[in-house]
């Protein structure tokens, strides 16, 4: 196996000449090839299917991706990858991008998410937040310390005082004001995991517990009224001790300042130690009360019953009188909160006057980004005026993605249909969608990565594999100029491969010059990549300037002269008699010769053979149908390519063979003669009307009448689907119907 690559990023590559070096690729044998870029950034080359595409693609995929390559049906083959540039250097992974005709999974990312970053508005925004995250993160490190909590605290915030646990700036300012009129902290030493635990918060919403703690706190009340100095609500159990604390804190007793606590008679107070023996007194009064011992008994009792609870019970023998709070344990919560952040309330109010500090300016600069064009509008943009889709597309969240603080953009879709316009969920869109369409909108994924790239300045390979396959035309046009714009950019060189010829014509035709159009074929000793011919109007460009030295173009020039002898003088014409019977098995196909073709040549192309009838590979005398077997038996060595002559050769022979041998099974010389039109047809349905038993023979010829009609009728402008189709498919079909005829290979 290939060890994976470990290229790092080097900065812009010229990448003028890549230079491939493969050996047992994913059925690639052996490929040697240099693409030179240095004068025109694009190449088109066409394979037919089986021969090397798909396997090129995953070898550059593995490249790009630091993968290993293999031979997957041949495992034990070992295989050999070397991708270089012009100065011998090993490409960067991300230098390297492979589009797949389609791929579901290939969707837009954090990444591609950076077209629509502001980075001005950005850095400013960023600068906003960069303040204010210091400041909450020194307000939550205190808030840790003081409730001791190992809970998310953010969350917990957010949830005392809002209805979500995402909202802790919203519950923070909610409490503002409150914060700033409270006098003291009666909580600020609770535990808050004590109680805010799971199961602990269980038991407390019990019935029985829910009982108990009703009772409990009614008789505490009961003691609490009739207290000497405390007072519900102002001068109770919990704030005395912090009355006394802050007095104490803030000098007040260490000026001679003294307090009068009066109960029927004034006591007046001069230290803090005097207030807290008094506040003692009172508490051990209540605490010390029988009937409220009782109570407590049957709470701890009910504490019992796990460890969790019995660290809980521990926690309230420590803290009695916490008990009275737990009747109602949101208020608790709330009163515990705000207890931990008047303890820290210098850090809170730095935090929040930060905070509401940076909003006014945070909203001019949303605002100032939502009006803003990017990249992310211009792709969307592209994308709806170049492809023919029943929706349209648009960003949702566009604001938000571009000043950092959502990852990736929310495309919306309207789905049009006539003038009626909806808006629809993409799950939905996907299962209404035909496969073309599936894969218009996986285009703009890959015009997303692109972008992306051009904003990175990162130069990039693109190996293209047939993109458009199985497109409308309408879409397949806009890709096609979409690839065009791609090639004007200096960043990008491009790789397009495809098996349809149409598409490879077509991209010549626009913008890959006729020197850089490649066609790959498959030999026994690997892959051959050489430049195109007969790309454009393949008679006159190829096949008339051959036609007396190649006899296979001789032969492949048959249907293309019978084309223009029907379009220019009608199906009445000798010569369309003629050609017709080369085209099929007549009376007289077997007589036509070599040189009664030439002639039909010069008659149909005003030529006199620019000299070359008497060096003629040919003989004059020889019988086309000995030509066109001869030719079509040499075909079957041949390696699989493009090989346009070779495939309309074959096709030629195929039909030839066939009708003979329906002909001489029917019999019928005079049922023959008068077919007029779909001779192939007729024959087939009268061949399996009398031998309906010949299953193998039948089977055979429906595969003839599945290939050959369409594929030999052909012109100078439409010949791609006999071009597309796989050599091997007509070898072997060619190799059948001689079989029928009692030839075999051996013969062949």
């Amino acid at each position: 196996m290939i060890a994976p690559s470990n290229h790092t990023s080097k900065g812009l590559l010229k990448m003028n000449k890549l230079t491939l070096a493969l050996k047992n690729c994913y059925g690639i044998k052996k490929l040697n090839f240099k693409f030179d870029f240095s004068q025109e950034r694009v190449y088109a080359l066409y394979a037919p299917n089986g021969v090397m595409k798909s396997s090129l693609a995953q070898t550059f995929e593995d490249e790009a991706t630091g993968a290993t390559s293999a031979d997957r049906i041949f495992p034990t083959r070992v295989p050999s990858r070397k991708i270089t540039d012009e100065n011998g250097d090993a490409l960067s992974n991300e230098s390297i991008l492979v589009v797949r005709p389609y791929d579901p999974e290939f969707g837009h990312s954090q990444r591609t998410s950076t077209l629509l970053l502001d980075a001005k508005l950005k850095k400013e925004y960023d600068a906003l937040h960069a303040e204010i995250d210091s400041s909450r993160e020194l307000l939550l490190k205190a808030l840790k310390e003081q409730s001791q909590s190992k809970k998310p605290l953010e969350q917990e915030i957010s949830s005392t005082f809002t209805s979500g646990d995402n909202q802790f700036d919203l519950a923070l300012g909610r409490i503002k004001g409150e914060l700033l009129t409270q006098k003291d902290t009666p909580f600020a030493d609770v535990q808050y995991d004590k109680i805010f635990d799971d199961k602990v918060l269980g038991f407390l919403g019990s019935k029985d517990v829910k009982s108990a703690i009703e009772e409990y706190v009614r008789r505490y009340n009961e003691l609490l009224a009739a207290s000497t100095y405390f007072k519900k609500g102002t001068f109770d159990y919990y704030n005395a001790s912090t009355i006394a604390k802050n007095l104490a804190d803030n000098g007040f007793f260490a000026a001679k300042h003294t307090i009068n606590l009066i109960s029927g008679e004034k006591l007046e107070i001069a230290t803090r130690k005097e207030l807290e023996d008094v506040i003692a007194k009172e508490k051990d009064a209540i605490l010390k009360d029988k009937e409220l011992r009782k109570k407590f008994d049957e709470i701890a009792k009910l504490l019992e019953k796990n460890a969790t609870l019995r660290e809980f019970q521990a926690y309230l023998l420590e803290n009695e009188a916490l008990i009275s709070q737990l009747t109602n344990i949101k208020q608790f919560k709330e009163d515990i909160w705000k207890s931990y952040l008047k303890v820290r309330f210098d850090l809170y109010l730095d935090y929040m006057t930060k905070y509401e500090a940076a909003q006014a300016r945070k909203r001019e600069i949303e605002e100032e980004a939502s009006k803003q064009q990017t990249q992310w509008e211009e792709v969307i943009q592209i994308f709806n005026d170049r492809f023919f889709v029943p929706f349209e597309l648009s960003a949702k969240n566009r604001t938000a993605v571009m000043l950092g603080y959502a990852p990736m953009i929310d495309l919306a879709f309207t789905y049009r249909d006539g003038a009626e316009n909806v808006p629809v969920e993409k799950a939905a869109l996907m299962r209404v969608l035909s496969t073309g369409e599936r894969k218009a909108l996986y285009i703009l994924n890959v015009i997303f990565e692109i972008q992306t790239r051009k904003k990175a300045n990162q130069e990039t390979l693109m190996v293209v594999d047939d993109i458009a396959d199985s497109f409308d035309y309408q879409n397949k046009y806009a890709i096609i100029q979409y690839l065009r714009d791609i090639s004007l950019d200096p960043l990008f060189k491009q790789i397009i491969m495809t098996h349809n010829f149409d598409f490879f014509r077509t991209v010549e035709s626009r913008f890959v010059s006729y020197d850089h159009c490649l066609v790959g074929s498959k030999g026994s000793d690997g892959i051959a990549i050489e430049k195109a011919s007969g790309i454009r109007n393949i008679f006159v460009n190829d096949l008339k300037k051959k036609f007396f030295t190649q006899p296979k173009k001789k032969i492949a020039s048959i249907p293309f002269l019978r084309n223009l002898v029907e379009y220019t003088r009608g199906e009445n014409d000798p010569n369309f008699t003629k050609l017709t019977s080369l085209l099929h098995w007549k009376a007289d196909s077997a007589t036509i010769t070599v040189g009664e073709l030439d002639k039909i040549y010069k008659d149909v192309c005003n030529s006199n053979g620019g000299g070359k009838a008497n060096g003629s590979k040919t003989s004059s005398n020889q019988p086309v149908i000995e030509l066109i077997h001869a030719e079509a038996r040499s075909c079957l060595n041949a390696a699989a390519a493009a090989n346009f002559e070779n495939k309309v050769v074959l096709a030629i022979a195929i039909r030839i063979d066939a009708e003979q041998f329906m002909v001489n099974k029917i019999n019928d010389a005079a049922f023959v003669g008068a077919i007029t039109s779909h001779q192939t047809q007729t024959l087939f349905a009268r061949f399996k009307g009398m031998f309906s038993g010949e299953t193998d023979a039948l089977r055979i010829l429906e595969r003839v009448m599945l290939m050959t009609p369409e594929n030999i009728h052909l012109n100078s402008f439409m010949y791609e689907p006999i071009i597309d189709m796989s050599d091997d498919y007509l070898k072997q079909l060619y190799r059948d119907v001689l079989a029928l005829n009692g030839v075999h290979d051996s013969e062949s």
